[in-house]
């Protein structure tokens, strides 16, 4: 899981106030069940030790009605500092259970438990004239473009005289031009909009050939929906159930792939992995030196929850207080190890993959594999 969506919260040194709530907009007293939510959060903030500021902007951001008409779900999980709500995350369902907090590191673990890995598939409507994309994580999407092809000629005729056999070749080699024009876009697509997969939409012949024409290492990633088409409203539900089969897929093998290169130091091909850390000490030195590429999470873990010091930077860790001296933090604040190994991964780049099932998770719940081993830095 590449994490951009953090990035508003791991740039920025905190404190935090971070809010998972469910707000309800569908009952008769949904106007008053929200402002009463509204305050008693801004109350416990306050509580807390949060400032005015910070605790009246999720206050407010949680009595605000018009931010939340149409929503089909009022699950959120909002973070705050400095007087502002700077992220908002609708929830795909209700929140494990409410929770407030204010400290130096935002609770950031469960929002990726409950959005899960979301891998972007690209959805590729097409005909013979061209295609229409999107771009989805089967929950939300939006549009990425479309392609056109030559429109003429496209028919074929069932006369069999010379004349007309000419004319069918012509119309052959139209479908193979746009069937290769619509491959040659699926391929720039794909490399821009940062998706792991493909499904193709359309009738089987029109799939068959643009999936022919594709790119060999797009297509192992790439699949094929027999619902649908390019019109507007096409068997949209059935599509969209194919979507989240696609998704759920990749899902499943991404954690599966994580977890067997932890476990046995090697990616499927047989490439072997720099090196693996696991335990508290390990891993904090590890998001120290900016070692992590791939941080493994499962939230139920006994190490998530133990306590770590951190400081204004995400870099700075420690298991003791005494080691943010050396790096610089005259204030170290003591954090969850889950949420500031997490903060820390996502401000260098790092992929992040929460393990749902604790049989294939590290021991006591999290664990990295490597850029690089601490007996071999990377050359500058």
């Amino acid at each position: 899981m590449q994490l951009p969506l953090l990035r508003p919260v791991v740039d920025r040194a905190g404190p935090w106030a971070t809010v998972y709530t469910e707000i309800p907009h569908t009952t008769e007293d949904a106007a008053k069940q929200q402002e009463l939510i509204a305050e008693a959060t801004g109350a416990k903030l306050l509580a807390l030790g949060a400032d005015e500021a910070t605790s009246g902007a999720l206050r407010d951001a949680l009595a605000a009605p018009q931010q939340r008409a149409g929503e089909a779900r009022g699950s959120h999980a909002l973070f705050a500092t400095e007087g502002r709500v700077v992220l908002d995350v609708p929830l795909p369902g209700p929140p494990p259970a409410p929770l407030v907090t204010w400290g130096p590191v935002p609770r950031i673990t469960p929002l990726l438990a409950a959005l899960g890995q979301s891998p972007l598939c690209l959805v590729v409507r097409l005909d013979r004239h061209g295609a229409d994309f999107c771009v989805t994580d089967g929950r939300t999407g939006h549009e990425a473009g479309q392609v056109e092809g030559a429109d003429r000629p496209l028919h074929r005729t069932a006369s069999a005289d010379w004349s007309e056999t000419h004319f069918q070749a012509k119309v052959e080699n139209t479908w193979e031009r746009n069937a290769q024009d619509i491959a040659d876009a699926i391929a720039d697509a794909y490399e821009k909009c940062g998706a792991e997969a493909v499904l193709l939409v359309g009738d089987t012949r029109e799939r068959r050939a643009v999936h022919d024409r594709l790119p060999e290492p797009l297509r192992s990633v790439t699949h094929e929906s027999e619902h649908g088409g390019r019109a507007d409203g096409a068997d949209t539900d059935l599509v969209e159930r194919d979507v989240a089969q696609v998704c759920a897929g990749h899902e499943h093998d991404r954690v599966t792939a994580a977890t067997e290169r932890f476990r046995t130091g090697a990616d499927p091909v047989g490439k072997p992995a720099p090196d693996t850390a696991a335990g508290i000490p390990a891993l904090v030195e590890a998001a120290r030196e900016h070692r992590i590429g791939t941080l493994l999470v499962d939230p139920r873990g006994a190490d998530a929850g133990r306590e770590v010091w951190v400081g204004s930077r995400s870099d700075q860790l420690g298991v003791r207080a005494s080691e943010l001296t050396y790096l610089g933090e005259p204030h170290p604040a003591a954090a969850r190890a889950d949420d500031a190994l997490i903060r820390s991964a996502a401000a260098t780049g790092a992929d992040i993959v929460v393990v749902p099932d604790p049989e294939q998770a590290p021991a006591g719940g999290l664990g990295a594999i490597l850029r690089w081993s601490d007996e071999a830095p990377p050359r500058s």
